[in-house]
């Protein structure tokens, strides 16, 4: 049976140029990166070599990425780091964010911070002049996402960013669905924090990044430890993980320059899915999104049922984001954008990857034809 992988934004497949980047670590060069002897200097050069691929990325200095263990610590560190330094003051963030940001915005609520969550439209954008009618003299933070894991609608983050700093305030934005995935600058997004994950662009799980701009000032560190880091994250790093993890910026940065392609077969398959399966629904802008993403919703079937007849005939989907997953609940993102229960739970997400094939989708469109009429037919 084929097998085939729709399913990019919950993760994606090693490279293999990034597995051979990573062996000698795993292998060979085992020293401390601390230590001051000769195994522990030849590690630190390639970690200092993997920051700077990391920040030409992004268009950052090297001075300015902090390695963590993926998107969702980057996140808490920026949140936390910045509620826990700035006792007393409020924080802003959406109602369709990532759980690794909402969750510990709840945390802060229950030790007594206060935190407004920005309503959306039902296309799953936030409205700016509610934004910069919250921000008052108390806020520390603005958190915003880039991209929305589930939807792939893209936040103005670049115009939220200015309200921010125009008062003041700290803006941090979660990245890790769209770096890589669309070209992105910081001389375009100008942030004072960025989040970042390697697996979500063909790198190895377990390694990612905040960059927190030159001249901020110092988080508090909820993993606190020795000096690694510049003291900013404590523990030894991951170092075959952050090798690695520079390897993939340094292939995608390459790759960034034509995303045509993807999108070209997003709309295909967006397309024919509408031709060919009635009731089909899009959800999110169908515009302002990432190429590769589609959330949608099909009447009178179940999500859950559906991804697991797919999954029968080798096709990897998703209801939503894979952080969420076994939670039971209907999808936040959505109930944000008014979309009805019977609806969200309809919705199956797809994302396809850089090895996506034209070939593939349309098996892909001939199972789910099959799929929701057969499911159609046992719910009646």
């Amino acid at each position: 049976m084929e097998k085939i992988y729709l399913d990019h934004n919950a993760t994606t497949p090693l490279h293999p140029e990034v597995l051979d980047a990573m062996l000698p670590a795993l292998r060979d060069n085992f020293g401390n990166p601390s230590s001051v002897h000769s195994f522990g200097r030849s590690v630190r050069v390639k970690l200092d070599e993997a920051r700077e691929k990391v920040a030409q990325l992004i268009g950052a200095n090297s001075s300015e990425i902090i390695f963590t263990s993926g998107g969702t610590e980057a996140n808490n560190l920026a949140i936390l780091g910045v509620a826990f330094r700035e006792k007393g003051k409020n924080i802003i963030t959406s109602k369709v964010e990532h759980p690794s940001v909402l969750n510990p915005c709840r945390q802060l609520e229950r030790l007594g911070v206060e935190v407004h969550y920005l309503d959306v439209d039902r296309f799953g954008q936030v409205d700016i002049k509610d934004l910069e009618s919250q921000i008052t003299p108390s806020t520390a933070l603005v958190s915003l996402q880039h991209a929305n894991s589930e939807t792939g609608v893209l936040q103005n983050i670049k115009q939220a960013c200015e309200i921010a700093q125009k008062n003041g305030v700290l803006f941090h934005t979660d990245a890790v669905q769209s770096v890589a995935k669309i070209p992105f600058d910081l001389k375009d997004y100008p942030v004072d924090m960025l989040s970042i994950s390697a697996h979500k662009f063909n790198g190895p799980k377990g390694v990612g990044a905040l960059y927190l701009k030159k001249g901020t000032s110092s988080l508090f560190s909820p993993v606190c430890g020795g000096s690694q880091e510049k003291k900013r994250r404590g523990g030894t790093e991951n170092v075959a993980g952050i090798i690695g993890f520079g390897k993939a910026c340094e292939l995608v940065k390459g790759r960034l320059k034509d995303k045509s392609k993807i999108a070209e077969l997003t709309e295909y398959f967006y397309n024919r899915i509408c031709e060919m399966v009635p009731g089909a629904e899009l959800f999110g802008d169908k515009k302002n999104r990432l190429p590769n993403t589609l959330n949608l919703g099909f009447e009178g079937v179940e999500g859950d049922t559906l991804l697991i007849a797919l999954d029968m005939k080798g096709v990897a989907v998703s209801t939503g984001s894979a952080c969420s997953s076994g939670t039971g609940l209907p999808s936040h993102v959505l109930q944000a954008m008014g979309v009805p229960d019977e609806r969200i739970n309809s919705s199956i997400r797809f994302s396809l990857g850089s090895n996506t094939s034209k070939s593939e989708l349309d098996s892909v469109i001939e199972i789910l034809i099959k799929s929701v009429n057969l499911n159609k037919t046992a719910i009646l």
